[in-house]
């Protein structure tokens, strides 16, 4: 039975891959019961059809986000499908809704906006679908969807260990003078992290010169790499201190355009991490001086073991932040990269949160 359902896994998996991030699957029966280990829940059945929707453009912190889950939720016997919206709001409903109407057992919904996320889930509460949603709001007019678990990186720890960051440059005192890239209101986490920069501003340690965000979602550094290299020309040399990234995706487009303008004189601080970025920050010279971050797997694993606690009928937490962590440039040797990031970050990519034993025995049976 175990190498007959490996082979469905695989199959699935490949036609996952191939096919266009479009329109959900049809789910598979869950009807066969548990795999009846012992002291695995009767709730997990095999063959739980989760449907993982992601409205943001295919980047590394997407692809990352994803494999965690789809690993995990594998690991669990579960079949997993993952779609992906280019932050493209409209597109993103309709995922959600053709998941609902398909019938897939669980959802982990990603960036879902507070405008709509509501009325996009309650449909799915309603038939009985368990949720767990990453980096989305489902307030509306003071009510929740008590089922759902909300999980978000610990946005105003990022936020607080980068304007720590960029607040030290300061030599005498004075508000360091920062160009800051970033786009809103209306999306959590970078909501989240505007809290914690007000402050920073009220208190003096920065001064904002310019604000820039992204107009173009298809080509996110493209867009900035251009937005930032036209506003440089305003500013001459010794009149900008640093640029902060509230989300990497624009920092590396603000990287380039300060590569290309000479432009040694501005340090640039960050939030989240990719391989990419630390490429970047380890090129010689690089004024990319550190980031803070959440590994994107870990978050995917941590939310998919979630969803598979609600199918055991265990209780889970309304809401779940995921410890920051913050990686300078002097902490990067030549081979770092996200899988081994942990040897120079105390912690990086490991979390015992909500692991339990019975979920060892699951990737026990179900190794590959």
């Amino acid at each position: 039975m175990k190498k007959i359902f490996g082979i469905i896994l695989v199959a699935v998996f490949l036609l996952s891959a191939c096919a266009p991030a479009a329109t959900p699957a049809a789910p598979a029966d869950t009807d066969a019961g548990s795999a009846a280990l012992e002291g695995v829940p009767a709730g997990i059945k095999e063959g739980l059809k989760i449907a993982v929707i992601r409205n943001l453009p295919s980047d590394d912190h997407t692809k990352q986000f994803l494999d965690g889950a789809r690993s995990e939720g594998e690991s669990f016997g579960f079949v997993v499908d993952t779609f992906i919206a280019d932050n493209d709001d409209v597109k993103f409903q309709e995922l959600v809704a053709q998941a609902i109407q398909k019938g897939y057992d669980g959802l982990v919904i990603s960036h879902g906006k507070a405008d709509y996320s509501y009325d996009m889930l309650k449909p799915a509460v309603d038939k009985g679908m368990l949720v767990v949603t990453f980096d989305t709001v489902i307030e509306k007019d003071g009510m929740t969807l008590d089922t759902i678990t909300t999980t978000f990186q610990d946005d105003f720890k990022l936020a607080e260990l980068s304007l720590t960051e960029i607040a030290a440059l300061s030599t005498d005192g004075s508000p360091v003078r920062v160009i800051k890239l970033w786009f809103g209101p209306g999306v959590p986490p970078l909501d989240r992290r505007e809290t914690i920069y007000k402050t920073f501003e009220e208190d003096g340690k920065i001064e904002t010169l310019e604000v820039i965000g992204p107009s173009n979602f298809q080509d996110v550094q493209g867009d900035i790499a251009a937005r930032v290299g036209a506003i440089l020309a305003k500013y001459p040399v010794g009149t900008v201190d640093a640029v902060w990234g509230s989300w990497d995706e624009m920092a590396k487009g603000a990287y380039r355009a300060l590569v290309e303008a000479g432009r040694t004189d501005v340090t640039l601080i960050s939030i989240d991490v990719s391989n990419q970025d630390m490429n970047l920050m380890r090129e010689e010279g690089s004024i990319w001086l550190s980031t803070a971050a959440v590994d994107p797997r870990l978050i995917g694993i941590v939310n998919m073991r979630l969803l598979a606690k609600k199918f055991a009928g265990e209780e889970t937490p309304a809401n779940y932040d995921l410890e920051a962590k913050l990686i300078k440039q002097s902490d990067l040797k030549p081979e770092t990269t996200m899988e081994t990031l942990n040897e120079v970050i105390a912690g990086w990519g490991k979390s015992d949160a909500f692991n339990e034993a019975w979920m060892d025995t699951l990737r026990a049976f179900y190794k590959k």
